[in-house]
């Protein structure tokens, strides 16, 4: 990239760019996130920029459009390609409710909100960071969206519901735990209604298989796979997983056939992201069965 005026503004504005892409496009996209701050500065170099009044809100319209086309090719496809590397996962044994709960908890909200924020769907991730994390006005979201200031609002208002999951409310790690409890008591069941009570109608499943990510989305899919999910495994352990709580799952002969971690939102389960992929589950530093 040259030394000119146009650059030398481009890279001031480089890591808040940068931060938005990452944010809007979750956890597993370093390098998706840097192809789209990428292509904002193609743009810019092809525009007029006597054109532009405020290149700051300019470049964040394209970064977020541009991210947004992303999410939406993904979710046309449902199917995510993964670096080859196990995502950011931190994984620790659940012990049970204890005082310092919330305080080891908080460590891993940057973590967890990742999590939360690809449980979204795109047009809700894009009002919530745009608007609740950097400060863009109602009516420029509504602009980017194609929708109204208000239909903006309302967007960045569901968003903002599901986030708070991550807020870690005194006594909501109990009540995490017992939704997914009753959820794999269900599965252990095939109590097919009990699995759709607990479930989001919008949740989202995230599986990382040895070829590639599959995405299953809504209640009835994840539902009806989850009992042939549960006849596989022999033992399980609860855990948490980036502060979320999850469970580990093994073969009888002792290996590793998952690990799991569950969103929970206002009672419901609205995001599941689970590793069965060997390779990675033997790469990952896991707890042993008991």
């Amino acid at each position: 990239m040259s030394s000119t005026p146009m650059a030398e503004a481009f890279e001031s504005q480089r890591d808040r760019l940068r931060a938005v892409a990452y944010r809007m496009l979750g956890s597993h996209a370093d390098a998706d996130a840097e192809d789209v701050v990428q292509e904002a500065w193609l743009r810019l170099s092809r525009q007029d920029t006597a054109t532009i009044d405020n290149l700051a809100g300019w470049l964040t319209t394209v970064v977020a459009r541009i991210s947004l086309d992303v999410l939406r090719t993904r979710r046309a496809r449902t199917e995510v390609l993964l670096d080859d590397q196990p995502p950011g996962f931190v994984v620790t044994l659940d012990e049970g409710p204890a005082p310092e709960e919330d305080a080891v908890l908080a460590d891993s909200v940057g973590l967890a909100l990742l999590v939360v924020l690809e449980s979204l769907r795109p047009s809700e991730r894009l009002a919530f960071v745009l608007h609740d994390l950097f400060a863009v006005p109602f009516d420029e979201i509504g602009k980017i969206l194609g929708r109204s200031t208000d239909a903006a609002k309302m967007l960045a208002s569901r968003a903002r519901r599901k986030v708070r999951a991550t807020e870690h409310p005194a006594g909501a790690g109990r009540e995490r735990r017992e939704v997914v409890q009753a959820f794999l008591a269900a599965s252990r069941r095939g109590d097919f209604e009990e699995l759709l009570r607990l479930l989001d109608p919008e949740v989202k499943l995230t599986v990382d298989t040895p070829t590639g990510v599959v995405v299953v989305l809504g209640a009835t899919k994840v539902a009806a796979g989850a009992r042939p999910a549960a006849d596989t495994t022999a033992l399980s352990r609860s855990v948490l997983v980036n502060g979320l709580p999850g469970v580990i799952a093994w073969r009888e002969d002792g290996t590793p056939f998952s690990v799991l971690a569950f969103t929970v939102t206002d009672g419901r389960i609205t995001a599941i992201t689970a590793i069965v992929d060997p390779a990675k589950l033997a790469r990952m530093d896991l707890p042993g069965p008991v």
